[in-house]
Order: structure tokens, then sequence, then C-alpha cells
């Protein structure tokens, strides 16, 4: 009687417990709707997972997959992950280097040979960081005058990339966050397996792991049953935002939520891989004097790179989190590994992020786990007082056309008043900013945020300019005439 009395006692208990496990999860859905109430029927939207103890707890889609033909979000809806996807290129990596296929220490030009040889090593463990010091290839496809919607395949960025004569910095020196290295991680793979990058993830990592919907797309061409178009909002109008990239490594990872959950329970229960593996997967990169690498340094807080992940603190507690954007595609994966918990949230809305829903999820399930910070006094500095500076050097000393070799590609410059136009005749005129005698800014619907300068002879004469972006560095164009 006594044992059947603590049995009752322990059932009751487990019961209540399982109650109040429920009505909290409950509660923190109704937190969660609120977040993306702004989605429905007429907006885009996003799917958002919540995984906890190996088991998800939450899975919803909010606002539309496809406006065209009102097809809702739901947890089965497919989207683009972005760059999410690295991660993945970098655990395939990890596998073939556990069988022994590759070293880390391999010199990239052994299975790349057609790279051009600068003079330093690149090694595998390089690309996996982002410190190969290479161009970033949508840095330098911009730069050529090639458009976001264009249609871009790794066979066009192979060849792009190795026709660069230089590197932004001496491999393993230094950070700088790099597609072109993920691109060659995949190819690879590929060349080193003799199946296609998609085929081996396809064998080795997501059929496995039961991923049935997800797969690297590497032809812009096929059919993805349920998948998510992408929408960008302009004065108050949605339209189609496209992506026809057939290039796969460094993005273009076709998963749902759903998939998403079984990927995070691999790292606490492996399918694929073993403990000893996801171990090292989770740890910083490094750099070669042994430093580890840092993403950046955020209110005091640092922020290492792992191999396609990013380790930082989140109010004091452990995450490992990485964010994705292509096209119009926001995405988010963030594990919480102390606390065997895990946020997936996929969005189709360029302005996703502006509900800034990421964060606060957590609040609702870990929060007792946080540590606030302490709020220090900012005091606001006046950026609005602005300055006439007057240059000595006339306008028309710019003008011209400029040629690089290694983009094949040509600028114009022409003057519009007191302005510098920058023409190129696949994009939009560009008026530049002046922000020095030979120095100037400027970015477009369809190039990133850049500066130039232009050179001169010993004469003083204007022979042509370099330009740099986030991922390209001192680009030299000469001035033909």
């Amino acid at each position: 009687m006594i044992q059947i009395s603590k049995l009752l006692s322990l059932t009751f208990f487990l019961f209540l417990f399982n109650f109040a496990l429920s009505q909290s999860n409950e509660e923190a859905g109704k937190k969660i709707d609120s977040l993306f109430a702004s989605y429905n029927s007429q907006t885009p939207g996003a799917a958002v997972a919540i995984v906890k103890d190996g088991n998800i707890i939450f899975n919803k889609g909010y606002g539309m997959a496809d406006l065209d033909h009102n097809i809702p979000i739901t947890p089965q809806t497919v989207f683009n992950i972005a760059s999410v996807s690295k991660q993945f290129t970098a655990f395939a990596i990890y596998l073939l280097e556990s069988e022994g296929k590759i070293s880390f220490e391999d010199n990239v030009n052994k299975y790349i040979p057609e790279l051009h040889n600068y003079g330093a090593t690149i090694k595998i463990k390089h690309l996996l960081a982002h410190t190969s010091g290479l161009r970033d290839q949508s840095a330098i496809l911009t730069l050529a005058g090639w458009r976001l919607d264009d249609v871009i395949t790794t066979e066009q960025i192979l060849k792009l990339v190795a026709k660069q004569k230089n590197i932004n910095f001496t491999p393993g020196s230094m950070f700088n966050y790099n597609n072109t290295g993920y691109t060659l991680l995949a190819e690879i793979i590929h060349r080193i397996t003799e199946k296609t990058f998609a085929e081996f993830t396809s064998d080795n990592i997501f059929k496995p792991l039961g991923m049935t919907s997800t797969q690297f797309y590497d032809n812009h061409e096929k059919i993805v049953k349920n998948r998510a178009e992408s929408y960008d909002l302009v004065n108050n109008v949605y339209y189609h935002k496209p992506l026809n990239v057939s290039n796969v490594g460094s993005s273009n990872l076709m998963t749902t939520i759903e998939d998403l959950s079984k990927w995070v329970v691999n790292f606490e229960k492996p399918i694929v891989g073993n403990s000893k593996l996801i171990k090292a997967f989770n740890e910083p990169s490094y750099l070669d004097n042994g430093k580890k690498v840092v993403l950046r340094v955020i209110d005091g807080d640092t922020i290492f790179h792992a191999k396609g992940q990013n380790l930082s603190k989140y109010k004091g507690v452990t995450m490992i989190t990485h964010g994705g954007h292509t096209a119009a595609f926001r995405t988010f994966l963030g594990r919480f590994p102390d606390h065997h918990f895990s946020i997936i949230a996929l969005s189709n809305d360029e302005h996703n992020e502006n509900l800034n829903a990421r964060w606060q999820i957590a609040d609702f399930y870990i929060k007792n786990y946080f540590q606030e910070k302490k709020k220090t006094n900012v005091i606001p500095q006046n950026t609005s007082a602005k300055t006439n500076v007057s240059f000595s050097i006339n306008l028309n000393e710019f003008g011209g056309e400029y040629y690089n070799d290694e983009l094949s590609t040509n600028y114009t410059f022409e003057i519009r008043g007191n302005k510098l136009i920058m023409k190129h005749i696949r994009l939009s005129d560009l008026e530049l900013n002046r922000i020095g005698e030979n120095k100037f800014s400027g970015s477009g619907d369809q190039t990133f945020s850049f500066e130039l300068e232009f050179l001169r002879s010993e004469k003083s004469a204007v022979t042509g300019f370099v330009i740099s972006n986030f991922g390209v560095k001192n680009m030299k164009f000469v001035k033909m005439k």
C-alpha cells in the first residue's frame, strides 16, 4: 500500500508539473503570436519553431507564403535560409575530415588549382573561419555590374574568382565575412566525392536526419513544392524580390522549420557525426597567431566565429547563432546549448527584423536564467551640424572611362551640375558623395556601399581609381580615355 501511495503521489506530481509546463508554454505561445500580429492574409510573414529538450514545443506560421495565390505560411513552408546554410557546408567538411579524406591544413589550391597563386597559402581552415583574405563573391559580382536578381551559378562565380589577382589580406591574419570561401568549400566536396554538393549533403546529412523537405538548391529553375516567395514593401505596396541563384555552399539551402528542428536536436543527440565532432564544430575558429576569431564586440560582449556559427552570450546565457539575408528572406537559427533550447525563425519579409522578435522569444522561455546588464547613461551626440567643405580639384578631372581586367568591366564618370556621376551599362547611374579631394562614396539598389579614390601620376594626371566595399579592398581600375 505504501508503494502504491508513493507511486500515486509521484504520478500526481508529474501531472501538476506537466500541467504547469503546458500552461507556461501556452502563455509563451500567445506572446509569440503578439510579436507577429502584424502579419496577415495581405502580407508576407514568418514561420517560427521552438525546440526544448529535443522536442518541438511550438511551431506556427504567420502571414502568406505566396501573395499571388493566397497561400499561407505553415510549419511545412519551404524557405531559402540564406547564410544559415553555411553551418551545413561547414559540417559537411567536418564529416569528410573525420573520415580522413581532407585535412583542415590542406592548401585550397590542391583542390581548386585554377585559383590564383597569391604567394600565401590559403587553407581549408581559413575558408571555414572567414580568414582567407579572398575577395567576396557578392562584392566582386556587383562591382562587375551584376544585379542581385541576375541568374548566378557556381560555374560563373568560380570563373570570376579565378580571375582575381589580389586578396584583401594575408590568409589567417584577420576576419572578414566571406561568401567565396563557402562556395569553394562546397566545390571541394564536389571534387573529392564526385557527387554534386546537393547530393552529398542529402545522402550524408538530410536523409539520415529525416529532413525530407531540405535540399541545397543548385538549379534556380527546379520546382520546389510549398516554397515561399520573397517580398519587399515599397511605398506601402508589396513587390516580388526575386532570387535566381544556382550557387550553393555559402547560401541557397531550402528547408522548413520542422526540418531545422531535427537539425538542432542532432547537436544534442547525434545521428550524423558524433559528440567529438560536434564539440570541435562548436568551438571558436582561430587566427594563425592562436587568437580566437572575433566577429564583433557589442556593448562589451564579444561575438566569436565558429565555422558558420557565431558564439556569444545573451544576457549572460551562452548561445550559438547565425542569421541570413538573401533577396527578401530573413532567417535565424539560435541554440542555447546549456538549456537545450533553440529558436528557429524564417521569414519572406524584407523588413522582418523591424519586429525585433528573435531575442524576445528567448525572454518568454528562459528568462529566469538571464542576467540583466547595468544600464549606462549615454550622452547623445549632435550629428546634425553640417560643415561646408570646399575642394580645390575640379570634378572635370575625374571624367572619362575606366577599365578593370579582373572583372572585365568598364565604368564611365561624367559631371552633371556640380555632381560626379558613376555609370555602368547594366546599372542605374549613381550620384557620388565627395568625401575628399580625390575620394568619393556611393551606393545603389544593386550595389553595396563603397568608397573610391582616384589615382594620379607624378605629373598629377588622373590615371585610374581604386574601389573598396565590404568584401573587396583597393581593386584598381585604369583610365582608358
